[in-house]
Parts: structure tokens; C-alpha cells; sequence
């Protein structure tokens, strides 16, 4: 016993310990000493199965809801009497509403513990589900999503976090990998679904079906989460988490006016101005405080500031090419939406078969060499989509997706844990809140970023427009892509990779 926790101490070392940062306090359950004298005979994946599949279900629900209406945009678009492309207002509004809340989600653990948050953030998506798929406006949807939202921006982070600190180090990319690998499941299959209900059902059956998997999804809450917080959490920073909110909200807001025909530049330039005041007061304030809503202290450690802005720019890259796809093959090659929706079979293929391969490719070249040739890579067959159109044969159109689909399963699955590799566990909070803080920004300025571009290439309505569109808005999506490998770059050359998990 006393040679496995030598072990699982030297484990732990691997990951390096940062400074300076203040103490944490002590945690009331599942401490430490405790994980260490449960260590026992079997590998914690498989201790904490229930657990592994309970975050999986809500990483594979929330991804679903992040993805599925992109299918259904124009069936609902013609439903509420509104164009394909002013749409992303629903697709933003959740996402952004994830960004801005999940950086609560420490303090939320912290102070009423994770298995009652956890639970109450399911049922406050299951009820945002039910208005969403009642809604009768646009207006009524958004803000349905904005409350789906507010549910969904605890199940990544307190997921993360908990895996964090239930698995042990030497099973934790092969278990990430796993929930990843749902996860993209459900963020593949959702226009799948989506078009299948659309075509054969009614677009609200998108949204209702979430609610009888939330009801599944409390039940496992209660049985396999574990519960952790503290005897006396750290005061929230609610100064802080207002100033961010606000620098987003804004930023966002400033993007709605840019897709008008006619851009109002002072409305837009005074808010992007507010939005970068708001953004540098937080970075004073976060200075002055000793427990930010984001404490970016963290960024000091190479491998955190490089995770995130890496994260950033890839995502700003791609996280729109689920909807631009969608409408190239709805609306320019003219296919119903479920062909459309079973186009992105081939890409949820391509994710798992890369994703097993995730560990080993680590263990052989590293972070840094992985993530510089991968991110080039997933450009570059960005880039290929311009090479499309009406007549391209449906084999090709499904190889090529199948290829991007395989290389951005790899680079999910390896930025979702670059940056836990060098932080100890006691800040795993922390980060996991604000990778997915930035994970989710990212993706609502990346869907905004790219309906913004395929508008401003859109000349006329017709599906030829929409194809030409289509093709120079990928090509200016691959450069975005591509300049993140120079961030990838910038890790240390001999980085730390994770130990082989063990059978």
C-alpha cells in the first residue's frame, strides 16, 4: 500500500506544482488522504464508471443542443418569418450565456457542493429545453436558450473539475479522451438528428427531447456524483463577474450591428470601445482581489496561457463551420435536411477513430510538436471545403468531412487537457472553469465571425451566391486556424506528456 501511494505521489509530481498562489482551503470531503488510501487494486476509471458516464451524457446532451439546431436553422427560420442567417442570434445566445456564467461554477462548488449544482444546473436545462420548443417568436427563443444557458454552463466545468479530482493522472487523458469522444458524438450527430426530426416531425422535438434525458441525467446525479466543497467557501467575486459579462455581452452586441446592410460604425465602434474598457477593468480589478471570478494569475504558467489562447483562436476558426456547411449543402446544393444532417456522420467516424489515438501520439511527439502540426493540418482541410460545389460527388463531400472530422477530434481531445498538464490539483477548478469559459467565447465569436463573413461575401439570394459565399468565408476560416499553430508554438520544447495509462 505504502509503494502505491509512492506512486501515485510521484504521479501527481509530474504535473508540477505553480507559485505563487494563495493556499487552498481545506475540503470537507473526499480529500486527498482519502483518494490516496482508495487508490486500491483497480484504476479509477473504473471506480468511477457511474461517474464517467454521468459527465459523458452531459457533455454528449449539451453538445447536442450546441449543434442540433444548426439543421433545423432554415425550417425554423421560415417557421418564425426570419432569414437563414439571422438566425445566429439563437446560436450565439446559448453559448455566450455558457461563456459568461460558467466562471461561477468554482464558487457554486465551493459553496453548496458539487452534486447539488451539478443537478440543479440539469434541471434548469431540462425547463429551458421545454420553453425553447414552445417558443413562438425569435425573441422567445433566444431567450429560452438564454435560460438553457444558464443550466447548461455548470455541466462542463463542474464535470471537468470533478473528473480532475477523482482520476488519477496516468488514466486522465484516456478518460477525457472518452467524455470527449461523446461529447463529439453528440455535437455530430445533433444535425443528424436535427434534420431527421425536421424533415419528419417538427423542428420544437429538437429542444423537447432534452427533457426526458434530463430527467435520466438527475437520477445518475444523485447516485454516481461525488460531493465536494468547502467548509467555507471564498467570497464570490461579483464585481468581477459583472465586469466580464459586461466586456462580452458587449462584444456580441457590437457584432449584431455589424451584420446589419447598413453598419452603424458609431453604435458598433462605441460598444467594442465599452467592451475593452470593461475588459481592462476586469484585469485591474482581478489584480486587487484574492479570489477572482477568473484569477489570472494561472496565465503565468506557459502551458495554461498558450491552452487558452490556442483554444481561442482554433475555435474562433471552426466553430462555425457546423452551420456554414449545413447551409452550403442546404441552401446551395439543394439537399433536404436530412442528407444534409448525415453528412456529418463521416466527421463523428473520423473524431473516434482519431481520439484513440490521442495518448500515444502524446507519449511520441509531445504537445507542442502535436498541437503545431495538427492545428496546420485541420487548416489546411479547412481551406479544401472551398473546393466544393453543387456538383462535387457526395463520396468526396464525405471523405473530406470524415478527414476534418479525424483531425479536429485530435486537436479537441489534446487542448482540453494541455491545461492540466502543469497546474496541481488544488487549481483544477479554476482552470476547468476557465478553459471552458474560453472554450464557449470562443465558439459564440467564432458562429458570429463566420455568418458575418458568409453575409458580407453573400451577394444575391440565390444558391449559387450562397456557394460563392461559402467558399471565400472557409478560405478566411483556414488562415484564422492556422495562426493559432504559431501559439501552439510558443510551449516549451520538451513538454511534459501524460504517463501511458495502464490496462
Amino acid at each position: 500500500m505504502v509503494a502505491r501511494k509512492a506512486a501515485f505521489k510521484q504521479l501527481a509530481a509530474i504535473a508540477g506544482i505553480i507559485t505563487p498562489m494563495p493556499p487552498s482551503p481545506a475540503v470537507s470531503t473526499a480529500t486527498a488522504d482519502a483518494a490516496l488510501a482508495d487508490i486500491g487494486t483497480r484504476a479509477s476509471r473504473e471506480r468511477y464508471i457511474g461517474l464517467i458516464w454521468l459527465v459523458s451524457a452531459a457533455f454528449f446532451m449539451q453538445a447536442l443542443d450546441s449543434t442540433i439546431v444548426n439543421t433545423a436553422v432554415p425550417a425554423i427560420a421560415s417557421a418564425l418569418n426570419e432569414t437563414p442567417l439571422n438566425m445566429r442570434s439563437a446560436l450565439t445566445s446559448y453559448v455566450l450565456t455558457l461563456a459568461i456564467l460558467i466562471p461561477a461554477s468554482p464558487w457554486l462548488c465551493d459553496r453548496f457542493g458539487t452534486r447539488r449544482v451539478f443537478g440543479v444546473a440539469i434541471g434548469t436545462f431540462a425547463i429551458g429545453s421545454l420553453l425553447c420548443g414552445l417558443s413562438q417568436t425569435l425573441p422567445e427563443l433566444v431567450l429560452a436558450r438564454v435560460l438553457q444557458g444558464c443550466g447548461g454552463a455548470a455541466l462542463m466545468p463542474v464535470g471537468r473539475y470533478v473528473l480532475v479530482r477523482s482520476i488519477d493522472k496516468r488514466d486522465f487523458v484516456q478518460v477525457m479522451s472518452t467524455v470527449a469522444t461523446f461529447g463529439l458524438l453528440g455535437s455530430v450527430l445533433g444535425p443528424l438528428l436535427g434534420g431527421v426530426l425536421v424533415q419528419y416531425t417538427s423542428w420544437r422535438l429538437i429542444f423537447l427531447i432534452n427533457v426526458p434525458v434530463s430527467i435520466v441525467g438527475m437520477w445518475l446525479n444523485h447516485r454516481e456524483m461525488p460531493e465536494y466543497r468547502l467548509d467555507t467557501a471564498n467570497r464570490f467575486d461579483l464585481f468581477g463577474f459583472l465586469l466580464f459579462a459586461a466586456a462580452s455581452a458587449l462584444l456580441l452586441a457590437a457584432s449584431e450591428f455589424a451584420a446589419d446592410e447598413n453598419i452603424r460604425w458609431v453604435e458598433m465602434g462605441s460598444l467594442v470601445v465599452m467592451a475593452v474598457l470593461f475588459g481592462f477593468a476586469y484585469v485591474w480589478h482581478s489584480r486587487r482581489t484574492d479570489h477572482p471570478v477568473a484569477d489570472l494569475r494561472l496565465l503565468r504558467v506557459r502551458s495554461v496561457w498558450v491552452a487558452l489562447s490556442g483554444n481561442l483562436l482554433t475555435r474562433l476558426g471552426v466553430s462555425g463551420m457546423f452551420l456554414l456547411i449545413v447551409l452550403f449543402l442546404q441552401v446551395g446544393c439543394g439537399w433536404s435536411p436530412l442528407m444534409a444532417g448525415l453528412m456529418m456522420v463521416p466527421q463523428a467516424l473520423g473524431s473516434i477513430s482519431a481520439k484513440w489515438l490521442v495518448n500515444r501520439m502524446l507519449i511520441r511527439f509531445g504537445y507542442r510538436r502535436l498541437l503545431f502540426a495538427n492545428t496546420l493540418i485541420v487548416a489546411l482541410s479547412i481551406a479544401m471545403f472551398a473546393l466544393l460545389g453543387p456538383e462535387t460527388p457526395m463520396a468526396l463531400i464525405a471523405l473530406l468531412v470524415y478527414v476534418y472530422g479525424g483531425f479536429m477530434g485530435m486537436q479537441y481531445t489534446v487542448m482540453n487537457t494541455l491545461i492540466y498538464t502543469d497546474l496541481d490539483v488544488k487549481y483544477a477548478s479554476m482552470a476547468s472553469s476557465m478553459a471552458s469559459t474560453t472554450q464557449y467565447l470562443s465558439m459564440s465569436f467564432g458562429i458570429a465571425m463566420a455568418t458575418l463573413l458568409m453575409q458580407a461575401f453573400l451577394h444575391g439570394q440565390g444558391s449559387h451566391a450562397y456557394v460563392v459565399a461559402f467558399r471565400w468565408t472557409v478560405i478566411v476560416l483556414a488562415v484564422v486556424t492556422a495562426v493559432a499553430s504559431r501559439v501552439f508554438a510558443r510551449l516549451d520544447k520538451t513538454p511534459k506528456t501524460p504517463a501511458p495509462s495502464t490496462p
